[in-house]
């Protein structure tokens, strides 16, 4: 009677078949996973400059975080004209924001603790560090990524 069942032959070449479809699919997921975090890191830009220009418009000319609280403090706070943060916690006359519920995490941050911490300071570091998500220049209003994936890609973005 002849056994029944696959030899050791074929079985290799199922192996090998599927380690080189594996090795064509999985390059593909990992650029998708990529695409998608860059997409979310411009918008979030995006969203964060044009809540730093609303803001600015609101108070006098002046940046967030330059007087008063703190800059995501500024942005997720009731403030009045002058920066201060207001007493009341709902919209009033003379009383502006919040312009954003939270400050958003780079996703190219992979400690969360550090993801949506903002780097202020008035002098640009020069290059990305990872130690924040994000970095503001209060002097000049410039917000960008603080992260050195693909040696800084999405710093200037």
């Amino acid at each position: 009677m002849k056994a029944k069942g696959f030899t050791l032959v074929e079985i290799l070449i199922v192996v090998v078949i599927l380690g080189i479809l594996a090795a064509i699919v999985i390059p593909q997921f990992t650029e998708a996973s990529t695409e998608a975090k860059t997409s979310s890191l411009v918008t979030d830009l995006q969203s964060v400059r044009s809540q730093i220009q609303l803001y600015k418009i609101e108070h006098l000319d002046a940046f967030p975080g330059t007087q008063g609280p703190d800059f995501v403090t500024a942005l997720t706070s009731y403030t009045l004209q002058d920066g201060t943060l207001a007493a009341v916690q709902e919209p009033a006359d003379g009383v502006y924001g919040p312009y954003l519920n939270k400050m958003p995490s780079n996703p190219f941050i992979s400690d969360p603790a550090k993801a949506n911490l903002v780097l202020e300071q008035a002098v640009d570091p020069g290059a990305p560090d990872n130690n924040t998500g994000w970095f503001f220049n209060t002097k000049t209003g410039e917000f960008k990524a603080n992260d050195t994936y693909n040696q800084g890609a999405h710093w200037n973005l």
